[in-house]
This record gives structure tokens, sequence and C-alpha cells, in this order.
């Protein structure tokens, strides 16, 4: 089939779902361009910053989302199901389910106050439910602090050569963030200047690659570390909001690059638009809805929402932009993955590629050959730059809000100490490779995140004796799937004798009913009409 067929329909719908559908959730949630926001009411200059721009912010929560997710999950769900029902599922999963996610994440933080999706539980079900809710938050972050942190430094190990152009950012980034908030330069002057020293410094870092003979992975280990330090206790405008935000030209690009690039070529899809429905991986329902979360939708999106981004939204108007359009453009990023494997990698035998060479380099080489036109051969070294950073940007934001959980949880006031201990202990995770036990139940987590989300916001429009069908309806789906993925998974780690995944899967398990059951208890005491 034609991938340019399949590129237009897809956007189409996107763009539908953008300009129709989400105009539903502005009306619902009473979007008010007059109100002030937390970020102009509860200022600060620390955390509470209104963005210089509307662009600027959605450069932060694009690049604090994306990450390696919307790569990594359609590529695996392509070779095991195929790629229609993985198209099928990213296209109305961003619009039905990850839009609506993202989008009322965000806005209920902001009527909230910033609150995190923790602390609206709070509210919206019960006090047990925020803290069971908040240790359950604090935890995953911590494992994706860890990991990320290792992932990073192994990717600085073996491959050089993007360690300048990942490390220079930098000061790259608090360059334009003093030229944007102190000096008020134009934002596009500013942009301009920023994105002509990333580009140098990618440059610089394919002629002088920095390699460490000895301990390289320890030493990344700690600079990374030290680097997520700065980034949790400084102003969100010094550091994180620029980095990220000139991060995502890096994503812009790159995805501007692969499309073109497909334009030019023209490529069939040659792989199989379905495999099979029961894989080595389990049946496509409901293993494929957690292989693919990010560019569907993902629980880790709420807490970039109410912990970072809804302290930064500097009018109402904007949280569609940020929210919903954030989540559209990272379906776009999976479907470029879709296209770069499926038609841009002309193999029998995918799978066996897989396992031998793993979905970052799969997918580096898939959109090689794509952006072949525009990038010749370099294309496979700028798809392993851009991919590595976002998983920075998302390490440095997971780290911030690891921090604002922790103060939430255990009353902490002090953020230097309150990010020192989630330092310590994503850090000791890291350095152990204790994680690597306990990552294969992040998936179904990352799910369960996000169908408590949902289950939260719908309880939250309850509470405003709102309609709450087009919120309720994704949760119960994404709750019956994401159980069924848990369930699958605990029979496959009993038989396994793997039975510290097999107590995480069923504390999972636990986590979901018992919020089920503060919900039905809240729904009763409110006494309120539920419209459906």
């Amino acid at each position: 089939m034609s991938s340019l067929a399949v590129i237009l329909i897809s956007l189409v719908l996107f763009w539908w779902g953008y300009r129709f559908y989400c105009k539903r959730f502005e009306n619902l949630w009473q979007i008010d361009t007059k109100r002030p926001t937390p970020a102009v009411s509860k200022y600060d200059g620390v955390d509470y910053v209104p963005a210089r721009h509307w662009l600027v912010l959605f450069g932060h929560h694009f690049a604090s989302i994306a990450g390696a997710g919307p790569i990594i999950g359609p590529v695996i769900a392509c070779i095991l199901w195929g790629w229609f029902p993985s198209l099928i599922w990213i296209v109305l999963g961003t619009i039905l389910f990850g839009g609506v996610h993202d989008f009322g994440t965000l806005i209920t933080s902001v009527r909230q106050g910033g609150s995190s999706i923790a602390e609206i539980a709070d509210e919206a079900i019960s006090r047990r439910a925020r803290i069971i809710f908040s240790v359950f938050l604090l935890l995953a972050l911590i494992l994706i602090v860890a990991v990320f942190v290792y992932f990073c430094a192994d990717t600085f190990t073996k491959e050089p050569r993007i360690v300048l152009p990942s490390l220079g950012i930098i000061p790259v980034a608090m360059l334009l963030g003093f030229m944007l908030y102190n000096l008020r330069v134009n934002i596009v002057l500013s942009t301009g200047l920023g994105l002509a020293l990333l580009i140098g410094l990618i440059f610089l870092g394919n002629i002088f690659p920095i390699a460490l003979n000895k301990n390289a992975m320890l030493i990344w280990t700690i600079v990374l570390l030290v680097y997520c330090y700065f980034a949790s206790v400084l102003p969100v405008n010094i550091l994180l909001q620029p980095r990220d935000y000139l991060s995502s030209y890096l994503l812009f690009a790159g995805v501007g690059f692969g499309y073109l690039g497909i334009l030019i070529l023209r490529p069939n899809l040659t792989a199989p638009s379905y495999v099979r429905f029961d894989s080595s991986e389990g049946m496509l329902w409901p293993m494929l809805f957690v292989t693919i979360a990010c560019g569907a939708i993902s629980g880790f999106h709420s807490l970039v929402a109410s912990g970072t981004s809804s302290k930064q939204l500097a009018n109402e108007r904007d949280a569609k932009r940020i929210g919903y359009g954030g989540m559209v453009a990272e379906g776009i990023v999976a479907l470029l993955a879709v296209v770069a494997i499926c038609a841009g990698i002309k193999s029998p035998a995918l799978s066996t590629m897989l396992k031998e060479m793993g979905p970052v380099r799969l997918f580096s080489q898939g959109y090689q050959n794509i952006s072949q036109p525009l990038l010749g051969g370099y294309g496979g070294f700028i798809a392993i730059t851009i991919l590595n950073a976002f998983i920075l940007t998302t390490l440095d934001t997971a780290t911030r809000i690891s921090r604002y959980i922790a103060e939430e949880l255990f009353k902490i006031k002090n953020r230097y100490l309150s990010t020192i201990l989630v330092i310590i202990a994503g850090g000791a995770l890291a350095i152990s490779g204790k994680w690597n036990k306990i990552w294969p139940a992040f998936g179904a987590s990352n799910q369960l995140m996000a169908a408590l989300t949902l289950i939260v916001l719908s309880s939250w429009l309850f509470c405003k004796n709102k309609r709450i069908r087009y919120v309720l309806f994704p949760a119960i789906f994404m709750l019956i799937t994401t159980m069924g993925a848990l369930v699958y998974q605990l029979l496959r780690y009993w038989q396994g004798k793997d039975y510290i995944l097999f107590s995480i899967s069923l504390l999972l398990i636990a986590l979901a009913a018992f919020m089920l059951v503060e919900v039905i208890i809240s729904f009763k005491e409110k006494k309120a009409c539920l419209k459906v």
C-alpha cells in the first residue's frame, strides 16, 4: 500500500480531532481567556513562571512527553502484530484517548492551582486515593529516572559523537533563557541564534567525539545525575524550559526531513499489514495497547501536564495547543516510525532484525533510508542524536516532577533536599543495575497510570456536575485493557518463576481495584446526578 495514502488519511484525521473534536472539551471545561492561570496568580520565579510565548511552552511540553516512546512502541508493535492494527490504535488512540487525557489533565491542573494529578485525586476522590496514587507515581518516576540515566549514559559510551551536542545544548539553552526573559530579545532572533549554535554543536560532535576509556558508564551516570539536580532546582525558565524548547526543534526538523524524504521517494508499505493475533509477546488485545503507549496515550503525559506545563501556561486559550496539540504532534511522530520501519526497510526478516539490532537502531536504519535524498548517509546519526536529546528532556522533566510529588507526599518545603532524595534513589537504582528487574512491568503500569488519570478526571468533572461520558468511556476501556495485560503478565511471570515481577503486577492490580472502590464510594457520598 502507498505510504503517502496512509500518511494523508492519518493527517486528515489528526486535523479533524484537533480542529473539531477538541472543541467539545474546551466547552466542557469552559475555557476562559480572562481567568488568571497559576503561572500568573502564583508566580514565584522558580516553578510558576508564565512562558514567554506559547511556542516556548509547547516545545517544553512536547519534548518532555515525546522521549523515545513514540518510536520504540510502534516499531515493536508493527513487527509483532502488523502495521494496520498499530496504525489504527495510533490514530484513534491519539484523537479519542491521548488528546483527551493530556488536555483534560492540563486544564484541570490549571483550575486546581497547578496541582499534580495526585493532588487532584484528593479533591475528586479521597485522601486515601491521593496517598496511594502519589506513592505509585513517585516510584514509577524514580524508575524512569534510573532507566533513562542508564540508557543515556550507555548511548554516550557507545556513540561518543553525540556527547558534545547533548551536553553542549545546556549552556546554549541557558543563554537562550537569559535572552528571552532577562534581555527580552525578540523570540525569533533568540531562537535563531540558539538553533544556529545547536547545529554547530552537532557538526562539531561528529568531528570531535568525546570518548572515555575507563569507567565511562559510571562517569556519565554521575554527570547526568548532576545535570538532573540543577535542572530540577533552577528556575524553570533558566534551563529546563529553554533546553526542551530548543530540543523540540530537533524533532521537528527530524520529522520534517523524514516526511519530505517519503514525499520524494514515495515508498510502499512492504511489511505485512497484519501478522497474527497471538504473537510471542502476547495477544493483539490487550498487549498492543500497552506496547504502543506514547503515540496513542501515555500516563506519563499526565505527570508532565500537571507537573510542569500547568505551572507555565500563560493563558487558558493555549491549553488546546499545548495539551491536545502536543499529543497530536506525538501521534505524527509515531506515524513516521511506522512508515520508517514498514516502508523504509525492505526485508522479510524484520523480527530477526529487531532481536539483533533493537528498536532504536532498527528505526535509525529505516529513517536513514527514507531520508536519504535529503540527509545522505547522516540520517542514522541524526536520528540517534534526536532520540538521545529527547531521552534527556524526559529525564530532566521526570526529575523535577519527582521533586514536586515528593514535596507533596512528604510535606518537604526545601526543593534542594527533595531533589537530592530523588537523585539518590534514582542514581542508586541506575548504578546497581537492579532497574532491569522491574522495568518490564513499566509498560502496563504506564497505561494503568493513564487509566487512573482518566478516572480522576471523570471524578473531577462529576464533582462539578459536568457530563463525563467522553472521558469515562476511554477510562473504562483503558482500565479493562490494562488489567487484561497485567493478568496476562501475571500468569507469564508465575510460569517463568519471576516472582519479583509477579509481585509488582499483583500490586498494580490491587492498586487499580483500590482506586475503583474509592471512586464508587466517592460517587455515592457526593449524591450528585451523574450525567452520561
